[in-house]
Order: C-alpha cells, then sequence, then structure tokens
C-alpha cells in the first residue's frame, strides 16, 4: 500500500497534485484505493500488463507534438498542404519514435531495469526497506527478465540508449 501522504513527502509534490493523477489512475483501472488508517493505493494489475505508452497517455494526454499528426486528438493545422507539409512529416516521425518507445515497455520492465542498475552499481535501492516483496517477482541477477527473449533484447535496446555510456559520458562506439 502506497499512502499519498508519504508519497507526497518523499517527491516533494503537492497531496492535491497526486491525488488528481491517483484518481485518473485508479478510474482506468491501474490502481485501487484502501481507505483508512492503513490504507493508500496498490496496483489493480500485474505490473507486466501496464504498457507504459498508455499511462503516459492517460496522464498527459495525446503524445503527438503537435494536432495535426495525433491519433487520438487530430485536428487539421493551418498548413495549406497538410499531404506535403515537411514539418508535419517529420513530426510525424517523432509520434511514432515516441509511441514505439513508449509502448514497448511495461511498468515490470521499468522497474527490471531500475533493479539491474541498481544491482550492477551495487547500490540499495531506496525503497526495497518497504517493499521486500517487489524484489521477490522480478527477475534476479542472471535470470532472464519478465517476459523472456524477445523481452531481453528490447531491454538491452532501451537501456543501452543511457546505460552503455562510459564513466566520461561517450559512448563504448563513439570516436575520440
Amino acid at each position: 500500500m502506497l499512502q499519498v501522504s508519504e508519497l507526497a513527502a518523499k517527491e516533494k509534490l503537492p497531496i492535491k497534485f497526486l491525488e488528481q493523477i491517483l484518481a485518473q489512475l485508479k478510474a482506468a483501472g491501474y490502481v485501487e484505493a484502501r481507505r483508512g488508517k492503513f490504507g493508500g493505493y496498490s496496483l489493480a494489475r500485474p505490473m507486466k500488463r501496464i504498457k507504459f505508452g498508455a499511462v503516459v497517455r492517460l496522464i498527459d494526454g495525446p503524445l503527438a507534438p503537435i494536432r495535426c499528426v495525433s491519433r487520438t486528438s487530430y485536428a487539421r493545422c493551418s498548413c495549406p498542404d497538410e499531404v506535403h507539409c515537411g514539418l508535419r512529416m517529420l513530426m510525424l516521425d517523432v509520434r511514432n519514435a515516441i509511441s514505439t518507445v513508449l509502448d514497448r515497455f511495461t511498468l515490470a520492465d521499468i522497474v527490471d531495469i531500475t533493479l539491474r542498475k541498481y544491482r550492477r552499481d551495487k547500490v540499495t535501492p531506496p525503497f526495497l526497506h518497504r517493499s521486500i516483496a517487489l524484489a521477490s517477482i522480478l527477475s534476479k541477477q542472471g535470470q532472464p527478465p519478465i517476459g523472456g527473449s524477445s523481452r531481453t533484447e528490447a531491454l538491452k535496446q532501451f537501456s543501452g540508449s543511457r546505460g552503455s555510456q562510459s564513466r566520461n559520458g561517450r559512448s563504448k562506439g563513439a570516436a575520440k
């Protein structure tokens, strides 16, 4: 159970702001609430069934940087020739790239990536003292992550975009 006041204090966010987000997540069936002294919020679905892209769309709205390329809230722009508009084509590629990345990962994948990086760096996760059960449902070092080998390749690609950089900030294959 996660209490709103605890999360607000830890993340230095207003309680009302978090309550609004949690209300959206609850209405969409991602979390459930329990009232009372030991109440709070918990996941209503398994982490592996919560796609990151869907949550971002729920909270932030459409992924498209401009409305004329949005799939969920399209609006014609002022461009006289939308079909040949270079800016629209570029923004469509941006929208598709964002969607591809966010829709590829689940909450379980993101937590697994985070825990693997903590283990790699030999750092104790700040939340582990409260959530010991969380570690038991995630993959351990040396075991394949949730979702099998095809998910492993996706995780390598994702973590490789930031995680494969050396300490000096250059990627391993970067020119010197």
